[in-house]
């Protein structure tokens, strides 16, 4: 598969934006789109499946590309059968290998009666076929992905009408997996995944034989399965080899290299233009002058390199006083609704950074919510200590009010502040100018966010409970949250799916699986490497246990097979016998033909007995 773009543009609405666009993606590549909000990367992927077009850039526009390859994106589900069972729906990912399975069965039927050459030959190819397209493992890698999505046994017969939009995205993102196009391409995979879904989508995705265009905010995930980045900024792409830190590191360097080459080359510009200035008016020099004019316009002017964007937010939001040290007691506290989620039991001091991870729907929000006191617990206690400052961050951002402006929404939090100290304030947060009379309701995702935690730290709260803070944020805002959360003197209690914020921030754990939750005293590197270590133990008991019963399983088919050897020996022996009956007849002795044939008969059978014998002591050798 090949694909490229060369010298191509993007215009919308009489805006351009990308330009010079030089795109290419081969066989087997997986290629992560990086950038800041907004920059254009989900505008790059529209127009690589067509719903855009790419128009001239400086020169003619150059796209290549080979005519049989498949792409495969996820759809908006317009189209969908809502009466279609959900196993069928999935099932369409692997028509081929049905339709293989059809005629396999059916010629099958027929080679009860049908022995021909023609049959057994269509027969073995379509076999091969079979294996070649994952026919023995398609089963076990559809119902292992729908487990590892949330779904039952009991949701497979269920209609796609009763599944809500959410579940109805999932499926369809599955059915996408599973279908395995030439280039399969992702607007950002991993939003809301659990951290056990994605680590299962990155090996999916790392054992993928095609090749991959994802875009992405997750960096632990580029790290993890990409091998090209491609980079927009400024409106324009750049290319790298290596995963996402590889990218850091190499453009870093080109921002180095070309800044010392741009003030090398400035350097010796001022020189010659100094030198050209001084003689060009002595009539002795003047032609030296006009030499050093004329390197000046042969040079190959370098660009002064432009600055990564890196503007972000920033507040500083420590806490006004100190709460006490023991912070918050939980015993066997028990949550959920009608029905029991999970039990916990734990104890955090001040300063404690505690990550509470886990899959979707085991109870991690519900947790949060019963201990800022939104739902009830069933049954146990949990208490906070004194002089405690509470802010609950909601990832439903359940603290705006979409009618307001973001000035009415800071001005009626802060009634105290002057109008000079909201816009203070709101600057800090990158709302400017005639920004912050936008309305709550028109914002994206991650400015909503940007509101939602304006409102929050500047109550300067000794804890943070944070429930998925980095939704809607991309990586250079990700990483102010980090820093800022890494620099906080309180206590955090943060519910992420976001590894990397969990690793870098927390130094303890509250792990939900499997109704059950355990309490860690370290943190997500430690957790990570024992649960590694304790899988690797499982293996090498399961690995020692298997060459065990493999061994019983050897000792005894060579016993059976030592029974069986014995019995043919004995059998041998009394054919033998009766054999040497029959020369004793006289109709069989007086005929010497008659009598050279059992002769030779029980030759034949004295060998099967010696070469049976040798076998014999071979195998009980082996006992």
């Amino acid at each position: 598969m090949y694909y490229r773009i060369n010298n191509g543009s993007i215009t919308l609405k009489g805006n351009t934006i990308l330009e010079n666009i030089n795109f290419s993606v081969t066989d087997n590549e997986k290629i992560g789109i990086v950038g800041r909000n907004g920059s254009g990367k989900t505008t790059l992927l529209k127009a690589l499946i067509e719903e855009i077009d790419f128009e001239d850039g400086y020169e003619k526009l150059e796209i290549e590309k080979t005519n049989d390859f498949k792409i495969g994106y996820v759809k908006q589900n317009t189209s969908l059968n809502k009466e279609q069972t959900m196993i069928s729906y999935i099932l369409e990912s692997y028509e081929k290998i049905i339709n293989i399975e059809k005629e396999l069965k059916k010629i099958e039927d027929k080679m009860t009666k049908d022995y021909s050459d023609k049959l057994l030959n269509r027969y073995n190819t379509l076999t091969n076929d079979y294996k070649l397209n994952g026919g023995y493992e398609y089963k076990k890698e559809y119902e292992i992905a729908l487990k590892q999505f949330g779904f039952t046994d009991e949701d497979k017969e269920k209609k796609l009408s009763e599944f809500s939009g959410g579940q109805l995205t999932k499926l369809s993102f599955l059915k996408l997996l599973l279908s395995k196009p030439d280039l399969l391409i992702l607007d950002e995979p991993t939003n809301h995944l659990d951290i056990s879904t994605i680590e299962w989508l990155e090996n999916y995705l790392n054992n993928y034989n095609k090749s991959i265009i994802l875009v992405s905010h997750d960096q632990m995930f580029l790290d993890n399965v990409c091998n090209i980045i491609y980079d927009i900024e400024y409106g324009t792409l750049k290319r790298y080899k290596g995963n996402y830190t590889n990218f850091l590191l190499k453009k870093e360097e080109d921002y180095q290299k070309q800044l010392k080459d741009y003030e090398k080359q400035q350097k010796e510009i001022k020189r010659l233009q100094a030198i050209a200035d001084r003689f060009r008016y002595k009539p002795s020099k003047a032609s030296m002058a006009m030499s050093k004019l004329k390197q000046i316009e042969r040079m190959a002017i370098i660009d002064k390199p432009q600055k990564e964007n890196t503007k972000t937010f920033k507040i500083n939001f420590n806490p006004d006083q100190e709460s006490y040290k023991e912070v918050l007691k939980v015993k066997d506290l028990s949550i959920g609704y009608e029905k029991e989620l999970s039990r916990i039991t734990f104890n955090i001091e001040r300063g404690d950074k505690l990550g509470i991870i886990g899959a979707n729907g085991t109870g991690k929000s519900t947790f949060l919510k019963t201990i800022i006191g939104e739902v009830p617990s069933l049954s146990g206690k949990f208490s906070f200590g004194n002089n405690i400052n509470l802010a609950y961050f909601s990832q439903q951002l359940d603290n705006l009010n979409y009618n307001n402006t973001i000035y009415e929404e800071i001005d009626k939090e802060f009634p105290e502040l002057t109008p000079n100290e909201i816009r203070t304030l709101l600057g800090t947060f990158e709302f400017t100018k005639d920004d912050v009379f936008k309305k709550i309701s028109s914002l994206s995702g991650g400015e909503k966010v940007r509101v939602s935690l304006c409102k929050i730290l500047y109550h300067k709260p000794n804890i943070i409970i944070l429930d998925e803070p980095t939704n809607h944020l991309d990586i250079i805002s990700k990483n102010t949250i980090k820093n800022m959360l890494n620099n906080y003197k309180g206590t955090i209690i943060m519910v992420s799916h976001d590894r990397y914020l969990v690793k870098s921030i927390c130094n303890k754990l509250l792990v939900f699986k499997d109704n059950k939750v355990d309490f860690y005293k370290y943190g997500y590197s430690e957790y990570v490497s024992k649960k590694s270590e304790k899988k690797e133990n499982i293996i090498k008991n399961e690995i020692k246990e298997t060459k065990d019963q493999k061994q019983n399983i050897n000792n005894y088919n060579i016993k059976k097979e030592i029974q069986r050897i014995e019995r043919k020996i004995d059998n041998y022996s009394k054919k033998i016998k009766e054999l040497q009956k029959e020369l004793y007849k006289k109709e069989i002795y007086m005929n010497i033909t008659k009598s050279k044939e059992i002769e030779n008969e029980m030759n034949n059978l004295q060998k099967e007995i010696d070469l049976n014998t040798k076998i014999w002591e071979e195998l009980i050798n082996k006992c």
